[in-house]
């Protein structure tokens, strides 16, 4: 459970974190990188992907929205028939938690900018 997110920290069960995320079930990818900063190619959560299997994937673009999705992600994850969700990450930490309760939920999340 997500119990709070602002600029550059996100509270998850108990802990802080400062880098960004993945989430999968019980398990939290901590200093998740990515190839291009502001960019999320399917290739930087494709690991995750492979091992956990979401039905659904939350995307948090940041504080401000700045990470970017490209097409070639999103018709990657539909491909897979995973439905794919991307917001701001105050939004995204809401809509994994209400999710997370009753389906397969993926959160990637950009904590900054």
């Amino acid at each position: 459970m997500i119990e709070s997110y602002d600029f550059g920290s996100i509270v998850i069960n108990g802990t802080r974190y400062t880098s960004d995320i993945i989430i999968t079930g019980d398990k939290i990818q901590a200093s998740w990188r990515r190839k291009e900063g502001h960019v999320l190619h399917a290739s930087d959560m494709r690991a995750a992907l492979e091992e956990f299997l979401p039905e659904v994937v939350v995307i948090g673009t940041g504080y401000a929205g700045m990470m970017k999705v490209p097409i070639e992600t999103k018709d990657y994850l539909q491909t897979k028939g995973i439905e794919l969700l991307v917001e701001r990450t105050e939004k995204a930490c809401k809509l994994f938690n209400t999710l997370s309760k009753s389906k397969r939920v993926l959160a990637a999340l950009h904590l900054t900018c």
